[in-house]
């Protein structure tokens, strides 16, 4: 297939770009750069099926005929979205909306990167797909969590209206290597604040819940729900909830960090438990996460201590 992909040097997109390459497609990247990092991309220099441009999908653009259209186009950690809030909006919207012209245009597949952020602070645990959520439509967060909800809406317009072959994975908290060490996120703050011998920093009493699922993992779930028959949102995750306490324990393992933790104040709208319910995808798509937790830190480990490499260079 000729494959177009969003967000192609961003964390996700360039382990699918990868992913995509070594099974024989060839690849068209985009991305403006705004959170994504062109390095994620730099060993597809001499890749003949790769190509990258550098481009702002909320400008309406044309590829090319296309077979499929992977849309992961969005800054996705929280100082990211609340520093370019208007940004995160557009791409949710505007920049969804002309990914999909193009998949309607060639009809193309179009698979779209939403969120557990779409659940909220959940009343409902774990959470299901059938499940609406519970979010603060005007609170800071809004402008990521409401950008995804309407991006799924927007999904099922053209799937319904237009007849496009849609398909919508609510993606939960992922790691692995790429994942940008000064992104905000639990896994990587802890991992790099652990190799620099810093205090962990832990938000709220550390007793809120997340599930941590290997990008590997994550990457062949998306896959294989691109290939699938089902149009509505399937939660792609890992089912093992750990809180954020006990992730900062595993992370000193791993790591062999002596660092302490020191405890701030959490953030607003911060969901208090995380927890994806997994049948669906067991059911769909045979599929569910192999790594655990602790395999995967260790995994993860070698990249973050090149980018503390860097950081004292």
């Amino acid at each position: 297939m000729h494959v177009l992909v969003t967000g192609a040097a961003g964390f996700l997109g360039s382990h699918l770009t990868d992913r995509l390459l070594s099974e024989g497609h060839s690849v068209l990247g985009v991305d403006n750069l705004a959170t994504g990092d062109r390095e994620n991309l730099d060993h597809l220099a001499h890749e003949p099926r790769f190509r990258f441009e550098e481009r702002d999908i909320c400008g309406a653009f044309d590829p090319g005929s296309v077979d499929y259209v992977f849309n992961f186009a969005s800054p996705a950690s929280p100082p990211e979205y609340l520093r370019l809030a208007i940004e995160t909006l557009r791409v949710g919207s505007v920049g969804t909306e002309n990914a999909l012209e193009i998949a309607h245009k060639y009809g193309a597949g179009f698979l779209h990167a939403s969120t557990s952020e779409c659940y909220g602070d959940p009343l409902v645990h774990p959470q299901t797909e059938e499940y609406w959520g519970n979010v603060n439509p005007v609170g800071p967060r809004s402008v990521y969590d409401e950008a995804k909800r309407y991006a799924e809406a927007l999904v099922m317009a053209y799937h319904r209206s237009r007849g496009v072959n849609t398909h919508l994975v609510r993606i939960f908290n992922t790691y692995g290597p790429r994942l940008h060490p000064s992104d905000g996120r639990v896994i990587s703050n802890f991992m790099m604040q652990a190799l620099e011998g810093e205090p962990l920093t832990v938000y709220g009493n550390g007793k809120q819940t997340r599930s941590f699922c290997y990008v590997d993992d994550l990457i062949e779930g998306i896959l294989r729900l691109s290939r699938s028959d089902e149009h509505l949102p399937v939660n792609i995750g890992n089912p093992d909830e750990f809180t954020i306490l006990e992730c900062a324990q595993a992370v000193l393992e791993v790591t062999g960090s002596r660092s302490e933790l020191v405890f701030k104040p959490l953030s607003e709208d911060d969901p208090t438990r995380r927890k994806p319910n997994i049948a669906k995808a067991r059911t769909l798509l045979g599929w569910e996460p192999r790594i655990p937790l602790r395999e995967g830190l260790a995994k993860s480990l070698p990249y973050f201590q090149s980018k503390l490499q860097v950081r004292q260079s």
